[in-house]
């Protein structure tokens, strides 16, 4: 498959590929999380780092590629095609994006992607010109698709299922494999055959060189790793609260509108004592595109700090929810809930695995996709005594 291409430019193209992918798909968890944010911006700048992952990726794989030596590249076709690739995979994203991530939203919209992709090859392809035709071998396009929808199927599932840390690496790498593996394999399948006219190279269009196309490429080669590495600063607002909560800290404002909903309660830490009794909430909101969904406590395997506001975690994927940890804290059930670190809440109920780790522990909480939750050392006694595994007199 790479037979006369130059290795150290197929990897780049492959590196390339995956940084723009994280850069979009990080992008695009901010939907979803962001409080404030236009889901507008978000989602065409999602969109534009991925199509431009894709754009440049094929390009450094044309560059990798053994061309004809009076190859130049068409600039309208060059063009058309990242026009089509920007257009599809934004659709893609929307559909991931915005909704419940139903099986056949996500098969659709990696369908899209991987016709995205193709459509984007094909037609820069066809933008070469020079003293030849190119050829291509129909079961060879055949798979060349597949692989793209298989491979963006693997991407949108591993992204949807934790929009960050490993997970988002992951879908990143397989985003990266999906637009690498369809090009070397479409590129498996073209052949170019002489032209007996030379005279006819390029039909009189506007066309760059290889060195033009050199410096176009690079310019944005860095222009997605800089983007990357913009994606991994640390937001200061999420780390805000890590670093200035304590275990038991009066709550911060909620959300307006539930503020000025709910009639005022007092706040108190799971099983704090001394306070006046209050019921328990049966169900915690969640924020959607679509309005404030709610989810029985039940349900409910773990709540995170982010921000001003918590991530809900139900045993299948997370989903923001307007409180802040201490004001979840407050609302739910002692009996079943407890605080087992500064940034989260596990319920007891759903724990299935208990290990120690470091100076403190984890808990592997069930459900379709397991989870695991970090216990700070201060409080290993007492998730010891509420799973049975201790005395609480030793708490």
């Amino acid at each position: 498959m790479f037979e006369g291409h130059d290795p150290f430019l197929v990897a780049l193209s492959v590196a390339i590929a995956s940084l723009g992918g994280y850069t979009g798909f990080a992008l695009a968890a901010r939907i979803r999380n962001t409080p404030g944010v236009s889901n507008r911006v978000l989602l065409a700048g999602a969109a534009a780092f991925l199509a431009v992952g894709i754009w440049t990726m094929h390009f450094v794989g044309m560059l990798a590629a053994p061309l004809p030596p009076d190859t130049v590249y068409l600039v309208l076709p060059t063009i058309i095609s990242f026009l089509i690739c920007a257009l599809v995979v934004g659709i893609s994203l929307f559909f991931v994006s915005i909704g419940e991530p139903t099986l056949k939203r996500v098969a659709s919209s990696a369908v899209l992607l991987g016709v995205g992709i193709a459509s984007m090859h094909y037609v820069g392809i066809h933008g070469l010109a020079g003293s030849f035709g190119i050829v291509h071998d129909p079961s060879m396009v055949l798979l060349s698709v597949v692989v793209a929808i298989v491979t963006a199927y693997g991407g949108l599932r591993a992204f949807l299922a934790q929009q960050e840390g490993v997970r988002l690496i992951v879908s990143s790498i397989a985003f990266g494999i999906a637009v690498s593996g369809m090009h070397y394999t479409a590129m498996l399948g073209m052949h170019f055959e002489p032209l007996t006219d030379a005279a006819h190279h390029h039909g009189g269009g506007l066309a760059a060189s290889q060195q033009i196309l050199s410096i176009v490429v690079a310019v944005l080669c860095f222009v997605i790793a800089a983007g990357f590495l913009l994606s991994l600063v640390p937001d200061s607002r999420r780390q805000a609260p890590v670093a200035a909560e304590p275990s038991a800290v009066a709550p911060v404002s909620a959300e307006p509108l539930l503020a000025a909903s709910a009639s005022p309660r007092p706040m108190a830490p799971l099983g704090g004592l001394g306070q006046p009794p209050r019921a328990p909430v049966p169900r915690l909101p969640v924020e959607s595109a679509d309005g404030t969904h709610f989810i029985d406590t039940a349900s409910v395997r773990s709540v995170r700090a982010d921000a001003h506001y918590t991530r809900v975690h139900d045993g299948t994927r997370e989903r923001m929810c307007p409180w802040s940890i201490s004001e979840a804290e407050a609302q739910l059930d002692p009996s079943l809930f407890l605080r087992v670190h500064r940034s989260h809440i596990v319920a007891i109920p759903h724990v299935a695995l208990v290990r120690k780790e470091g100076d403190g522990a984890v808990l592997e909480l069930d459900g379709p996709s397991p989870h695991r939750v970090p216990v700070s050392r201060a409080k290993i006694a007492e998730v010891k005594a509420r799973l049975g595994l201790a005395s609480r007199r030793q708490v």
